[in-house]
């Protein structure tokens, strides 16, 4: 009897801590706060951070704004959270990347999209462990982590061959080929 009273105790427990959301570091729910949402426009509701303003500046600012966000889908790998969760998190970044790297339209996107507070968020709701026990990930969630970070780059290449060629249509004359940019 007692053995099926620890049994049911501990499937209670699981299933509290499952719907709970998790403590994450200050510093991270600060971060995202920098990035998506430190400034509110007066008589509004609507709030904008830091990543559609660094975003004006070209070809910098969306890599330096990336960065910040690669730093938290980096934590997701020390709060344990599951590999689909991971995965979704370097989807809220590459929109985030793609998208905002369209002059203007982009920072606007930014401002709505706020990858970094979603990213934050799926942090709090999937983290498997609290701040303090986090210091270490798995092998297979690092090697996992690599593997979004590859396709990153690889996106990131790609947007700069586009962006060559597209600059190269505009004040090269002519219409050279994509690939005869890297000749």
């Amino acid at each position: 009897m007692d053995t099926e009273l620890t049994r049911a105790e501990t499937k209670r427990e699981a299933v509290r801590r499952e719907h709970s959301h998790a403590e994450i570091e200050r510093s991270l729910e600060q971060l995202s706060r920098w990035m998506d949402g430190v400034f509110r426009v007066p008589g509004t509701g609507w709030r904008f951070g830091l990543d559609a303003l660094v975003g004006l500046v070209p070809g910098v600012g969306d890599l330096a704004t990336t960065a910040v966000s690669l730093y938290i889908l980096a934590s997701g790998v020390r709060y344990r959270v599951p590999k689909v969760t991971l995965l979704r998190m370097g989807m809220n970044v590459a929109v985030d990347y793609l998208l905002g790297a369209v002059p203007i339209i982009g920072d606007l996107f930014d401002a709505f999209w706020k990858s970094n507070q979603k990213n934050v968020e799926l942090l709090r709701k999937r983290a498997t462990v609290q701040p303090g026990d986090e210091a270490r990930g798995r092998a297979s969630d690092w090697l996992f982590l690599g593997l979004i970070v590859l396709v990153l780059l690889a996106l990131l290449v790609g947007s700069l061959a586009v962006a060559v060629w597209l600059l190269s249509l505009l004040f090269g004359g002519g219409v050279p080929s994509p690939f005869g940019v890297f000749r």
